[in-house]
């Protein structure tokens, strides 16, 4: 891939030896000529100016002017009006043998990108707020005291906690205040922070959801806790299995549970927080995607139910986009200290410029008015999902719907789900199944098995996309029940 500065060109790492008895033009020449048998120089690279490069040297003009004109002759270099002097195209690393920059020249290609995509967790980036996102940045650039572009303060900027704060107790139902909240980078980050104070707190194990999200097995070791496998049913997490896995830890998908799509339910919630109390434990709610509920109310979160049990961790990813990398920590007091640590000692912090500009965005009603357009597409997505799993894929049945922008898909008996992951997979068809998320525990509780099915996300992908690849699914199912 050429790059192209627009005319403004980087300097190129040459150098002359004014004591070797070389002349200077001859140096420039052999330097040039390396970098572009050698390959640093590639095809259609654009080369300084001759007075940029004169400069960088500290030579004449007219000296640089020569050597381009000798390597011009050579035929090295192309020259044209308003594109100044580039690599002629065919003439990297053509030194006889392999260039030394060949690895980098030609990486190794990543697996082409699928067709269809059915990824958990990617809300849909095409409806990113573009317009709204870039009067946010420029309202914050223009109304940012100076003082605002340093650092920051560990917990994050004071406006934005007031606003997130407030949000969570708007539409969340929660009661945190700013002073109970945490601004991390997204919510790997902050689930990091978090796991960082338990362990200095002397918890030593944790629950997680099984199956339940990707790699919170590993960042909970890595964060030093061991691990139980908590089992989840129709009405989510089995506080019972918990209760007997020793934990005083909990981590948890409440609202739409990752990846069956259960809501836990009101007994259960009541159980969990009497667990709480009971081993002096904490709750760590994953809040990722309640904003998208489709045929009720949204459930509130469970740090309004218990907030000195309850540590709420949300982000923007799925609301936004996962690029901004903004997220937030609702801890109650005692960790609060421990979380403000970890993160002192591991960051400087979100950039300030994108705190002050979500704090916009959310104050000005526009992250409101993003979340009804994305929602009203996701439900369209949801629906034209369980039309065409009832057309295409007889036999199956697809759970999870009432929230979120991703559904179960639970395959008919005898299916074997690794063989239709793998098959789609060649069909251009990406898709995860449900054993994907097991969680690898460090106990010896035995487990029950899970049931074949795919966790099919129609966040990112059109209703046509949908049709298509559950043709395809249904297909590779009936070859099999067949």
């Amino acid at each position: 891939m050429t790059v192209d500065f627009s005319g403004v060109v980087p300097e190129l790492a040459l150098a002359v030896d004014r004591s070797a008895g070389v002349p200077l033009g001859h140096q420039v020449q052999e330097a040039l000529r390396g970098a572009i048998r050698s390959g640093r120089l590639r095809s259609g690279e654009r080369l300084p100016s001759t007075r940029q490069l004169a400069d960088q040297l500290g030579v004449s003009r007219g000296l640089v002017v020569s050597v381009y004109e000798q390597l011009l002759a050579e035929g090295y270099v192309v020259s044209a009006v308003g594109s100044g002097t580039r690599v002629a195209d065919g003439v990297t690393g053509s030194g006889g043998s392999a260039p030394s920059g060949a690895a980098e020249a030609d990486p190794a290609r990543p697996d082409p990108a699928p067709d269809i995509d059915f990824g958990y967790g990617v809300p849909d980036l095409r409806a990113f707020c573009t317009r709204d996102w870039l009067w946010a940045l420029g309202d914050a650039v223009k109304t940012m005291p100076t003082a605002d572009f340093g650092d920051g303060t560990a917990e994050g900027d004071a406006r934005l906690r007031a606003v997130l704060a407030g949000y969570h107790r708007r539409v969340r139902a929660g009661c945190a205040g700013p002073a109970d909240t945490v601004v991390v980078g997204g919510f790997r980050q902050g689930l990091a922070f978090v796991l960082g104070a338990l362990a200095a707190h002397g918890v030593d194990r944790i629950g997680l959801e099984d199956p339940g999200p990707r790699d919170h097995d590993r960042i909970a070791r890595r964060a030093g806790l061991r691990v139980s496998a908590v089992p989840v049913d129709s009405e989510g997490i089995r506080v019972d299995r918990l209760r007997a896995g020793g934990a005083r830890a909990v981590l948890l998908t409440p609202a739409h549970q990752c990846p069956t799509g259960a809501v836990l339910s009101p007994a259960r919630r009541r159980e969990l927080v009497e667990w709480a109390h009971e081993v002096d434990g904490v709750i760590l709610e994953d809040d990722y995607d309640a904003e998208f509920r489709y045929d009720r109310q949204p459930v509130g979160s469970l740090q309004g139910l218990a907030p000195d049990r309850v540590v709420a961790l949300g982000s923007v990813s799925k609301t936004l986009a996962p690029a901004l990398r903004i997220g937030w920590v609702f801890t109650p007091p005692r960790f609060r200290d421990g979380v403000l640590t970890e993160k002192y000692l591991s960051c400087r912090g979100v950039p300030q410029l994108d705190q002050a500009a979500l704090a916009r965005l959310i104050e000005s009603g526009r992250f409101d008015r993003h979340l009804r357009k994305v929602r009203d597409g996701y439900r369209r997505r949801r629906d034209a999902l369980v039309a065409a799993v009832a057309e295409k894929v007889p036999g199956a049945t697809i759970t999870g719907l009432d929230a979120g922008h991703h559904a179960l898909l639970r395959l008919p008996a005898g299916v074997d789900e690794e063989r239709v992951v793998a098959h789609a997979r060649d069909a251009g068809i990406a898709v995860r199944g449900l054993g994907d998320y097991r969680v690898t525990a460090d106990d010896e509780a035995v487990r029950e098995p899970l049931p074949a099915a795919l966790v099919i996300g129609f966040g990112n992908v059109t209703t046509r996309q949908i049709r298509e690849g559950i043709g395809v699914l249904g297909g590779l199912v009936a070859a099999q029940a067949g």
